[in-house]
């Protein structure tokens, strides 16, 4: 298999340090990708040692997802490396070297997968071209395996480590050039692997951010106004600084008024980082509360009445009559208003950072989700150089999209550089949920008819969004596009918004996680109003006319594949039901099929959940893609069952998990998931089983109880029999 690489990527080899061979991908042109690498400046992506040891860089963050351990597997198989002489390196942040290295938007696999193939199969390509010079033989007739090389015709062979030293010697092969393994010839990707930190994170050895130690550090705590972005008028720093064990305290002015950026508030810094939470008590902080921030759940949710009563702002979509279609004879029609609420990330590992800010230069130890993007923001807020701040990219403790904000990272820096000393900040739990970046709320009202034959004729959705001036506010948008748009002959979008300073952020698979649950439901209405089965109503619209990049026939086999998974259609006992939704996002299908037993008082047993996945011809670790859809299903049934975030008076009420609760493993079901293998390239799993898992539970309640919930997260007391 020949491919054609990047104009600008090219590949790149020498010797390694200490003897061997070292393969990288250049991001820049060839020239200078050449002379970084005379310079010994390139970071490599694999170094095989003189003892045969293989050293594999992974270039994206892990967050738990797995990639440091899947980008590892894809190198290996195409180098045809021995899996048991394998390490795995968590790579520096360099973008100029290893291009985007951020871990977000399920894109990860979708992005490296042919550039990481590049790479594995320009280091087998050297060492065969060295084994054949040696031997005297043209390289077609050496085979690899396991880190050998061999001439079978001969008899011979020589180990990768063996080989290194004169590889090293070669050119490194044009990207166009090579030959890519065909997949049925795959040792490693394919196979279920464990994730490779696993055993260090079993022994408890310290990989994460918050474990980070340096000598002489000192530990901070950032206490930041309740309202959002206010500025602190006064506090008792010397009641602070008399407390044993601090060291110092001062205010921050801030120096942004952008949300991820510095924002004012009040720093402590201590011996210990619970000397310095306990001095907070004596802190008595003053703000500077501007009336127009005190947002709140409730005022939210009055405007957004006023606007679905009302005109809307705009019109996104009109295709067809829906007034018209709406108003036909022998029509079954619905009308329904869904709401869903501002979320939390609630990552195990809050936010944190080690900083160590010494006259021009920097070094970060961070958990981040984009490395560079916290490099950058340290640089113009401390107006240092982005060359000069070295980034550790530490494995995250959870993440789901927090972790692409660089807040921690630019608070520790600005006191580090303040103090003259290297400093550990750490949030608190209740910061961290207090001051994070929330998935936004929303509210719909729609309007749907089914004809007498059960096709689905209208479908008018008024969303009420959150905006920040002129602007839709981050991650509360809805396409245009977004499904069923392009399967109904008249389908009308309307767009109204109101005014909102609460932070928003990306929170795993962003705006899918919400509107999968409104639309899904709600399609499961109007199957039950036109007397339809809901599997059988989903597949007649996937059948309708496909529009833009969404792929029904796909979706349309996922939805099969999840029905006879579950024996969809099977008789279960009383205050049982089976539920069923679809979603397509960040390039997955996916459909999952839902059994719930309702109890007399409200409760929700979820008993089993079934899915069928298909992101594409490949799945790389098996082991890590179950995990992956085990885990955002289990995600949106806890966000389903108990998550919220309430704002009020301009602030976060939550602070607790006992505030905000998630999932307790005694009430997660069974999960199974099936993958199809279509012929498409392979892409991400972290969040395309997140959006169905919310509508097919509601759904799954519906045919338990006959009782249809339109607000998360579920009120048990709407259940009570």
């Amino acid at each position: 298999m020949k491919v054609q690489a990047s104009r600008r990527q090219f590949l790149i080899s020498g010797a390694a340090a200490g003897g061997g061979l070292m393969i990288g991908l250049s991001m820049t042109t060839r020239g200078s990708a050449q002379t970084a690498a005379a310079a010994g400046k390139v970071n490599a992506y694999v170094t095989i040692a003189p003892d045969g040891a293989v050293t594999i860089m992974a270039k994206n963050p892990d967050m738990g997802q797995g990639i440091k351990t899947s980008l590892v597997m894809i190198i290996a198989d195409e180098l045809d490396a021995d899996w048991s002489r394998v390490k795995a390196v968590q790579a520096p942040s360099d973008p100029a070297t290893f291009g985007r290295q951020s871990s977000g938007g399920s894109r990860s696999i979708a992005t490296e997968w042919m550039p990481m193939r590049q790479v594995g199969a320009a280091g087998r390509a050297l060492l065969i071209a060295a084994a054949a010079k040696d031997w005297g033989v043209q390289p077609a007739e050496c085979t690899t395996s396991k880190s050998v090389v061999y001439h079978r015709a001969s008899n011979r062979s020589a180990t990768y480590g063996a080989l290194a030293a004169k590889a090293a010697a070669l050119p490194a092969p044009a990207a166009g050039s090579i030959r890519l393994k065909e997949p049925k010839d795959f040792t490693i990707i394919g196979k279920p692997v464990a994730q490779l930190d696993a055993p260090a994170i079993g022994r408890g050895e310290p990989i994460f951010s918050i474990d980070t130690q340096v000598p002489g550090m000192l530990y901070a705590h950032y206490v930041k106004s309740p309202v959002w972005g206010s500025k602190c008028l006064s506090a008792d720093l010397a009641a602070v600084k008399a407390v044993k064990g601090v060291k110092d305290a001062f205010i921050v002015e801030g120096k942004s008024t952008q949300m991820g950026g510095l924002l004012p508030g009040v720093a402590i810094v201590a011996d210990s980082w619970w000397t310095a939470q306990q001095a907070r008590a004596k802190l008595n902080a003053k703000w500077d509360i501007d009336p127009a921030r005190l947002n709140s759940t409730a005022a939210f949710k009055a405007q957004a009445s006023q606007c679905q009563a009302s005109a809307p702002l705009r019109t996104e979509r009109k295709d067809g009559d829906t007034a018209a279609a709406l108003k036909q004879a022998g029509v079954k029609t619905v009308s329904a208003s869904y709401a869903y609420p501002w979320l939390a990330h609630a990552s195990l590992e809050p936010q944190t950072c080690t900083a160590n800010v010494t006259g021009a230069k920097a070094e970060l130890w961070v958990s981040t989700q984009n490395p560079d993007a916290a490099r950058q923001l340290v640089a113009r807020t401390l107006g240092l150089k982005g060359q000069d701040i070295t980034v550790h990219v530490m494995r995250a403790g959870g993440a789901f999209g927090r972790k692409g904000q660089a807040d921690p990272a630019v608070e520790a820096a600005w006191i580090s550089q303040k103090v003259g000393a290297p400093v550990k900040l750490i949030a608190s739990r209740e910061d961290d949920m207090k001051f994070d970046f929330y998935r936004p709320a929303g509210f719909h009202t729609l309007k749907g008819a089914v004809d007498a034959q059960g096709n689905l004729t209208a479908w008018e959705d008024h969303f009420v969004t959150m905006a920040e001036g002129t602007a839709i506010a981050n991650q509360a948008s809805m396409s245009p596009a977004e499904f069923p748009a392009g399967f109904v002959p008249n389908f009308r979008y309307d767009l109204s918004t109101v005014q909102s300073v609460v932070p928003i952020g990306s929170l795993r698979a962003p705006r899918a996680n919400a509107l999968g649950f409104v639309i899904q439901s709600f399609i499961d209405e109007l199957a039950h109003a036109g007397g339809q089965d809901p599997v059988a109503f989903r597949l007649k619209l996937l059948a309708a006319k496909k529009d833009g990049d969404y792929d029904a026939v796909r979706m349309a086999a996922c939805v099969r594949k999840a029905a006879e998974m579950s024996g969809w259609g099977r008789k279960l006992p009383a205050r049982h039901g089976l539920g069923t939704a679809f979603h397509y996002s960040h390039a997955g299908y996916v459909s999952e099929v839902i059994e719930v037993e309702v109890e007399t008082d409200g409760t929700v047993a979820v008993k089993k959940v079934w899915a069928a996945v298909d992101v594409g011809r490949q799945i790389v670790n098996p082991s890590g893609a179950i995990n992956q859809v085990e885990g955002s299903i289990l995600d949106g049934i806890s966000c389903a069952l108990h998550q919220r975030i309430t704002i009020d008076k301009g602030a976060c009420v939550q602070g607790h998990f006992g505030d905000n609760p998630l999932m307790r493993i005694s009430e997660a079901p069974e999960v199974e998931v099936a993958f199809i293998l279509s012929d498409n390239p392979p892409t991400g799993l972290g969040e395309p089983g997140l959006p169905p898992a919310l509508p097919a539970l509601s759904n799954a309640i519906f045919a338990a109880t006959g009782k249809r919930l339109r607000e998360l997260p579920i009120d048990k007391a709407q259940l009570r029999a």
